[in-house]
Protein backbone atom coordinates (compact mmCIF):
# COMPACT_ATOMS: atom_id res chain seq x y z
CA UNK A 1 0.00 0.00 0.00
CA UNK A 2 3.02 2.49 0.83
CA UNK A 3 4.40 1.41 -2.53
CA UNK A 4 1.12 2.25 -4.33
CA UNK A 5 0.69 5.77 -2.57
CA UNK A 6 4.40 7.00 -2.88
CA UNK A 7 4.43 5.65 -6.85
CA UNK A 8 0.81 7.73 -7.26
CA UNK A 9 2.83 10.77 -5.80
CA UNK A 10 5.35 9.99 -7.84
CA UNK A 11 3.83 9.91 -10.94
CA UNK A 12 1.50 13.33 -10.34
CA UNK A 13 3.52 16.43 -12.22
CA UNK A 14 4.43 20.05 -11.80
CA UNK A 15 2.56 23.11 -12.51
CA UNK A 16 4.19 23.60 -15.78
CA UNK A 17 2.40 20.48 -17.66
CA UNK A 18 -0.15 20.42 -19.89
CA UNK A 19 -1.96 17.62 -21.20
CA UNK A 20 -2.06 17.37 -25.28
CA UNK A 21 -4.05 15.10 -27.07
CA UNK A 22 -4.50 14.28 -30.41
CA UNK A 23 -7.88 13.02 -31.61
CA UNK A 24 -8.70 10.17 -33.93
CA UNK A 25 -9.67 6.36 -33.81
CA UNK A 26 -7.49 3.10 -33.01
CA UNK A 27 -6.01 0.71 -35.54
CA UNK A 28 -4.31 0.51 -38.52
CA UNK A 29 -6.96 1.05 -40.92
CA UNK A 30 -7.73 5.12 -39.47
CA UNK A 31 -4.14 5.65 -39.18
CA UNK A 32 -3.74 7.58 -42.36
CA UNK A 33 -7.48 9.03 -42.21
CA UNK A 34 -8.60 12.73 -42.18
CA UNK A 35 -10.51 11.85 -38.89
CA UNK A 36 -6.76 11.03 -37.44
CA UNK A 37 -5.03 13.86 -38.57
CA UNK A 38 -5.06 14.98 -34.48
CA UNK A 39 -2.74 12.28 -33.79
CA UNK A 40 -0.71 12.00 -36.75
CA UNK A 41 0.32 15.61 -35.09
CA UNK A 42 1.20 14.25 -32.13
CA UNK A 43 3.70 11.89 -33.49
CA UNK A 44 5.32 14.81 -34.69
CA UNK A 45 5.30 16.20 -31.42
CA UNK A 46 6.72 12.98 -30.35
CA UNK A 47 9.35 12.76 -31.74
CA UNK A 48 10.74 16.29 -31.37
CA UNK A 49 10.50 14.85 -27.42
CA UNK A 50 12.13 11.70 -28.27
CA UNK A 51 9.72 10.25 -26.79
CA UNK A 52 7.69 7.27 -27.38
CA UNK A 53 3.95 5.90 -26.55
CA UNK A 54 2.95 3.61 -23.83
CA UNK A 55 -0.18 2.59 -22.36
CA UNK A 56 -1.49 3.97 -19.15
CA UNK A 57 -4.11 3.06 -16.76
CA UNK A 58 -6.50 5.46 -18.28
CA UNK A 59 -7.33 3.63 -21.48
CA UNK A 60 -4.71 5.88 -23.18
CA UNK A 61 -1.39 5.82 -24.55
CA UNK A 62 0.93 8.79 -23.19
CA UNK A 63 3.70 9.81 -24.26
CA UNK A 64 6.01 12.75 -21.25
CA UNK A 65 8.49 14.82 -21.85
CA UNK A 66 10.11 18.52 -22.77
CA UNK A 67 10.49 19.39 -26.03
CA UNK A 68 13.44 21.63 -24.88
CA UNK A 69 15.54 21.81 -21.71
CA UNK A 70 13.68 24.20 -19.22
CA UNK A 71 10.51 24.17 -21.34
CA UNK A 72 7.17 23.28 -20.15
CA UNK A 73 6.31 19.62 -19.47
CA UNK A 74 3.86 17.93 -22.45
CA UNK A 75 1.69 14.77 -21.33
CA UNK A 76 0.85 13.52 -24.84
CA UNK A 77 -2.14 10.98 -25.27
CA UNK A 78 -4.05 8.94 -27.71
CA UNK A 79 -7.19 7.62 -26.39
CA UNK A 80 -7.25 3.40 -27.05
CA UNK A 81 -10.75 3.96 -28.04
CA UNK A 82 -12.68 5.42 -30.66
CA UNK A 83 -13.62 9.32 -31.87
CA UNK A 84 -17.17 9.68 -30.04
CA UNK A 85 -15.76 7.88 -26.51
CA UNK A 86 -12.93 10.72 -26.30
CA UNK A 87 -13.90 12.26 -23.28
CA UNK A 88 -13.71 9.60 -20.28
CA UNK A 89 -9.97 8.72 -21.43
CA UNK A 90 -9.39 12.65 -21.19
CA UNK A 91 -10.93 13.21 -18.20
CA UNK A 92 -9.57 10.53 -16.58
CA UNK A 93 -5.82 12.12 -17.39
CA UNK A 94 -6.99 15.24 -16.56
CA UNK A 95 -7.45 14.23 -13.38
CA UNK A 96 -4.93 11.85 -12.63
CA UNK A 97 -1.79 14.06 -13.40
CA UNK A 98 -4.22 16.76 -11.91
CA UNK A 99 -4.09 19.16 -15.31
CA UNK A 100 -6.80 21.61 -15.25
CA UNK A 101 -9.00 21.81 -18.56
CA UNK A 102 -7.13 25.52 -19.53
CA UNK A 103 -3.89 23.29 -19.46
CA UNK A 104 -6.01 20.68 -22.14
CA UNK A 105 -4.37 21.37 -25.89
CA UNK A 106 -6.54 19.12 -27.81
CA UNK A 107 -5.56 19.34 -31.74
CA UNK A 108 -8.55 17.63 -34.05
CA UNK A 109 -10.13 17.89 -37.92
CA UNK A 110 -11.69 20.56 -38.43
CA UNK A 111 -14.60 20.27 -41.63
CA UNK A 112 -14.87 23.84 -41.43
CA UNK A 113 -11.74 25.13 -42.53
CA UNK A 114 -10.02 24.52 -45.56
CA UNK A 115 -7.10 22.03 -45.92
CA UNK A 116 -4.09 23.27 -45.12
CA UNK A 117 -5.71 25.49 -42.65
CA UNK A 118 -5.19 26.16 -38.74
CA UNK A 119 -6.89 28.20 -36.19
CA UNK A 120 -6.57 28.11 -32.20
CA UNK A 121 -9.40 28.89 -29.61
CA UNK A 122 -10.64 28.27 -26.18
CA UNK A 123 -13.91 26.85 -25.28
CA UNK A 124 -16.92 27.73 -27.26
CA UNK A 125 -19.18 24.99 -29.19
CA UNK A 126 -18.36 21.87 -30.84
CA UNK A 127 -19.46 21.87 -34.04
CA UNK A 128 -21.11 18.34 -34.43
CA UNK A 129 -17.77 16.95 -33.93
CA UNK A 130 -18.79 14.33 -31.70
CA UNK A 131 -14.77 14.03 -30.23
CA UNK A 132 -15.02 17.34 -28.95
CA UNK A 133 -19.01 16.65 -27.32
CA UNK A 134 -17.90 13.90 -25.26
CA UNK A 135 -14.42 15.95 -24.26
CA UNK A 136 -16.64 18.49 -22.91
CA UNK A 137 -18.98 16.35 -21.31
CA UNK A 138 -16.47 15.30 -19.16
CA UNK A 139 -14.85 17.73 -18.72
CA UNK A 140 -17.69 19.56 -17.32
CA UNK A 141 -16.48 22.27 -19.50
CA UNK A 142 -16.00 23.04 -23.05
CA UNK A 143 -13.06 25.47 -21.78
CA UNK A 144 -10.09 23.56 -22.82
CA UNK A 145 -7.38 24.88 -25.89
CA UNK A 146 -8.23 23.24 -29.16
CA UNK A 147 -5.94 23.23 -32.90
CA UNK A 148 -8.29 23.31 -35.18
CA UNK A 149 -7.05 21.82 -37.91
CA UNK A 150 -8.71 22.34 -41.16
CA UNK A 151 -9.23 19.02 -43.71
CA UNK A 152 -12.05 20.95 -46.03
CA UNK A 153 -15.48 19.88 -46.52
CA UNK A 154 -16.00 16.92 -48.85
CA UNK A 155 -16.69 17.36 -52.34
CA UNK A 156 -20.09 17.04 -54.27
CA UNK A 157 -22.41 14.93 -52.84
CA UNK A 158 -20.11 12.85 -50.47
CA UNK A 159 -21.40 12.62 -47.03
CA UNK A 160 -18.77 13.87 -44.55
CA UNK A 161 -18.75 10.88 -42.14
CA UNK A 162 -17.60 8.64 -44.86
CA UNK A 163 -15.07 11.76 -45.91
CA UNK A 164 -13.45 12.41 -42.86
CA UNK A 165 -12.77 8.19 -42.29
CA UNK A 166 -11.19 8.21 -46.35
CA UNK A 167 -6.94 9.23 -46.13
CA UNK A 168 -6.03 12.30 -47.86
CA UNK A 169 -6.17 12.57 -51.20
CA UNK A 170 -2.80 12.46 -53.80
CA UNK A 171 -3.36 16.23 -53.87
CA UNK A 172 -3.10 16.97 -50.02
CA UNK A 173 -0.72 14.26 -49.21
CA UNK A 174 2.24 16.72 -50.19
CA UNK A 175 1.32 19.46 -48.45
CA UNK A 176 0.39 17.36 -44.94
CA UNK A 177 3.67 16.98 -43.35
CA UNK A 178 4.15 20.85 -43.23
CA UNK A 179 0.52 20.98 -41.93
CA UNK A 180 1.51 18.77 -39.29
CA UNK A 181 4.17 20.45 -38.37
CA UNK A 182 2.63 23.59 -37.77
CA UNK A 183 0.08 21.82 -35.80
CA UNK A 184 2.48 20.64 -33.87
CA UNK A 185 3.99 24.32 -33.67
CA UNK A 186 0.89 25.65 -32.91
CA UNK A 187 0.58 23.21 -30.05
CA UNK A 188 3.65 24.39 -28.38
CA UNK A 189 2.77 27.92 -29.35
CA UNK A 190 -0.47 27.94 -26.97
CA UNK A 191 1.86 25.99 -24.07
CA UNK A 192 4.69 28.95 -24.18
CA UNK A 193 3.00 31.99 -25.59
CA UNK A 194 -0.88 31.33 -24.46
CA UNK A 195 -3.44 31.97 -26.77
CA UNK A 196 -3.53 35.28 -28.26
CA UNK A 197 0.10 35.50 -28.80
CA UNK A 198 -0.42 31.89 -30.96
CA UNK A 199 -3.38 33.14 -32.12
CA UNK A 200 -1.89 36.05 -33.98
CA UNK A 201 1.45 33.89 -35.04
CA UNK A 202 -1.04 31.09 -37.00
CA UNK A 203 -4.19 33.09 -38.16
CA UNK A 204 -2.29 35.36 -40.49
CA UNK A 205 -0.99 32.26 -42.45
CA UNK A 206 -3.08 31.41 -45.47
CA UNK A 207 -3.23 28.24 -47.30
CA UNK A 208 -0.50 27.25 -48.93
Amino acid sequence: MFWRKRRKTEDRVAADSWLVVGLGNPGAQYEATRHNVGQMALDVLADRMGARFSSHRTGARIADGRVRPGGPRLILAKSNGYMNASGGPVSALARYFDVPPARVVVIHDELDLPFDTLRLKQGGGHGGHNGLRDIAKALGTPDFLRVRVGIGRPPGQQDAADYVLRPFGSGERGALPVLLEDAADAAESLVDEGLLAAQQRFHGRAAR
